[in-house]
């Protein structure tokens, strides 16, 4: 039941619902419950880092009224802040490479945000974002930062993203769970959502293993993440382990999720529940995230049936 009416979109950030993925961990021995995260307004977990550090930087004064944002994105924080900046009334532009789905920021226009697509280094693939890539999209968003007097939402070190987890995201599966889970597992983009999540766990006293989710090589089409480049969340973080994950593996999983438990989720969701499929092969109850939606990729390979090997 509905028991308020929310001011705005802002407001339904959060608060997702978790899951029981009965159907693909039936005979593992374990068992899988995944965050929801697609449901929240902008169809991924981004959003909350958006509402963090929008309002982290309003409270600290360091974001000015009506002050420009700028970031580099790979498509889902460029949405959360696309929405957060249109209800708060900030200009919002969102940097992001050419080698992202174009869902992303057809998305991301619709949501009043100016796009700025850079491109490629030369024999890059389409769908294959390096840190070489994200290094040209970080140079651009410095330059239109500065040429606008914007702020720098920056997302791989603004502590707003670390705080968006750990205030919420985590306590929130710990509440749903009762904290009765032997392991966490989730894809690095930033960094911010396992970082986050594993401090509030081991704030609360939980002994859940906590593991990463990589892909398994440099080039590769998990996006959002595997840049291969240093992730400042993590310096804290501490994890229990690292598994890797290869696109075969994530592309296969997220269509069992959409075919079997009738959820409809991007690479790094299927990244996410292929490792944990993993660890509940090792008889854990393992707490996942489902960090985006499908729709974000229907461009891509990921719902291409007839994708070789």
């Amino acid at each position: 039941m509905i028991s308020a009416v929310l001011r705005s979109a802002v407001e339904a950030i959060g608060a997702t619902p978790i899951v029981e993925l009965e159907r693909l961990a039936r005979g593992s021995g374990g068992r899988i419950v995944a965050k929801l995260e697609f449901l929240n307004p902008g169809l991924s977990k981004k959003d909350r880092i958006a509402r963090q550090i929008i309002e982290d930087a309003e409270a600290d004064g360091s974001l000015r009224p009506g002050q420009t944002v700028v970031e580099l994105t790979s498509g889902n924080t460029g949405t959360g802040l696309a929405i957060v900046c249109a209800v708060k009334g900030y200009p919002f532009v969102a940097v992001m490479s050419r080698g992202n789905s174009a869902e992303r920021a057809r998305m991301m226009r619709a949501l009043g945000a100016e796009v700025a697509l850079v491109d490629q280094t030369a024999g890059s693939r389409p769908g294959v974002v390096s840190g070489h890539d994200l290094a040209l999209v970080e140079e651009a968003a410095q330059r239109i930062a500065r040429e606008r007097g914007a702020f720098r939402a920056d997302q791989f070190h603004h502590t707003g993203n670390f705080r968006a987890h750990y205030l919420h995201t985590g306590p929130e599966i710990w509440d749903q769970t009762g904290g009765a889970f032997d392991a966490f597992c989730d894809f690095a983009g930033t960094g911010g959502t396992f970082a986050g999540c594993a401090a509030a766990f081991r704030e609360r006293g939980s002994q859940a293993q906590c593991f990463l989710v990589e892909p398994d090589c440099a080039q590769h089409r998990i996006q959002g993440g595997g840049y291969g480049m240093p992730l400042p969340m993590l310096e804290r973080a501490r994890p229990d382990g690292v598994l890797r994950v290869s696109d075969r593996e994530a592309i296969d999983a997220a269509r069992r999720l959409a075919r079997e438990e009738g959820i409809f989720a991007g690479f790094s969701s299927g990244a996410n529940v292929a490792a944990a499929l993993r660890l509940a092969a090792q008889g854990k109850n393992v707490v996942t995230v489902i960090n985006d939606s499908g729709l974000k990729y229907l461009s891509t390979e990921l719902w291409d049936q007839d994708l070789g090997e």
